[in-house]
């Protein structure tokens, strides 16, 4: 017995210089733009710390583990004013960081992954949903957490699909991120068996609809301007850029559902996510910022959750050894959605369920049963293996 303590007592004054040592530091940036995106419904419009605030509550999530292990973990964040260098502003923060953040948009996020390739910094693309990104411009450096525009078009198709609502009359709005929705549909539709019967163009003329007689006259317009459509089941409408769709729920000529950019929203995340123990987080966010957690935020907290525990699994902070297990089998991350998310290795896209939402109520998540996959389920959303044109650089 005296042997053992002498012994214990020998390994504790190896191990206590180990334990004194100052943590390791893993630095990571947030790079995003100044302002908020304007939104029709009021009760909508996103707050200004919307996705830093997912970002700051996983750094606190991060540092819990992280006391363990001898890591600290901080944030560095960049917002950009219009006009400004996101290449300029990525390389200020790769100087001070391993990993960046970014809230961009693909232009931006594109200049922003080529000006520190070199440096080694891992971005996270928190945002922008553009598949071109994942695919034709994909980059070795970007990992992207936010789904793309076909993941969230598949993942509501198959809902609809699923339901037998399989005619669908798709308005499209008149701005390009509009029309790049409307292929994400298109595309959907073709590849689970929906026929879309009509397609109408809503014009951007640039009216002020927010005037004392807004709402009397959007009540004759929009009735208006979807009678006379072809037999349907369900209203598509593609309007990322904030002109339409929100006024269109029951106001509709035919009595009809509408889904995509209003009505049933297919989204990452949604303040009434409350299964899988998402109440536990949604509590914690909101006892922190006074408000619901936005897909925004929790793409952020993904992304900061998924650096804390490959630095945790790899017992490192370099950026490049995070990286190449992050893209092992080995990874995975709880996201609250009943499912382990995973990296798909050939675009560096997070797999994951998407919600399908109605702003008060989580209706369903997809990928939805009976749409089966010889690898994961959750490739049945977006561009799959044999489809991608990405050969990541």
């Amino acid at each position: 017995m005296i042997g053992w303590l002498i012994g214990m007592l020998a390994v504790c004054a190896v191990m206590s210089p180990a334990l004194a040592a100052d943590p390791v530091t893993i630095g990571i940036g947030y790079l995003g733009q100044t302002g908020v995106k304007a939104t029709l419904s009021f009760v909508e419009r996103p707050s200004e710390n919307d996705g830093i605030a997912g970002a700051r509550l996983a750094i606190a999530d991060n540092n819990t583990t992280g006391k363990f292990l001898n890591q600290q973990f901080k944030l560095d964040d960049i917002r950009l004013r219009e006009g400004e260098d996101p290449a300029k502003a990525a390389s200020e923060l790769a100087s001070r960081n391993a990993f960046i953040i970014a809230d961009l948009p693909p232009t931006a996020l594109l200049q922003a992954a080529d000006a520190v390739r070199d440096t080694g910094t891992v971005l996270f693309n928190a945002g922008a949903a553009d598949d071109r990104l994942r695919e034709a411009d994909c980059r070795a450096n970007v990992i992207h957490i936010a789904p793309t525009r076909s993941m969230l078009a598949d993942a509501l198709a198959q809902y609809l699909v699923w339901k037998q609502w399989k005619r669908w009359l798709l308005v499209t709005g008149s701005h390009d991120s509009d029309k790049l929705e409307a292929d994400a549909y298109r595309r959907a539709a073709t590849r689970f068996g929906a026929k879309i019967v009509q397609e109408r163009v809503f014009e951007d003329t640039g009216g002020a609809r927010r005037t004392d007689s807004g709402v009397a006259l959007i009540q004759k317009q929009i009735p208006v301007f979807t009678q006379q459509a072809p037999a349907y089941d369900v209203l598509i409408a593609a309007d990322e850029s904030e002109v339409f769709a929100s006024y269109l729920p029951y106001r509709t000529w035919d009595a009809r559902p509408v889904a995509g950019s209003a009505g049933l929203r297919p989204t990452s995340w949604d303040g009434a996510q409350d299964q899988w123990g998402a109440i536990q987080l949604q509590n914690r966010f909101m006892k922190l910022n006074s408000r619901r957690m936005t897909a925004l935020d929790m793409q952020a907290w993904l992304a900061t959750r998924m650096i804390g525990e490959a630095a945790s699994r790899t017992n490192s902070g370099d950026g490049k050894a995070i990286l190449a297990f992050l893209k092992t089998p080995e990874f995975s991350i709880a996201g609250f959605k009943g499912q382990r998310l995973t990296i798909r290795d050939w675009n560096l896209q997070l797999r994951q369920p998407v919600l399908l939402v109605d702003g008060r109520m989580v209706v369903s998540v997809s990928p939805q049963e009976g749409f089966l996959h010889q690898v994961s389920e959750l490739d049945t959303l977006g561009i799959d293996r044999p489809e991608s044109k990405c050969r990541l650089q």
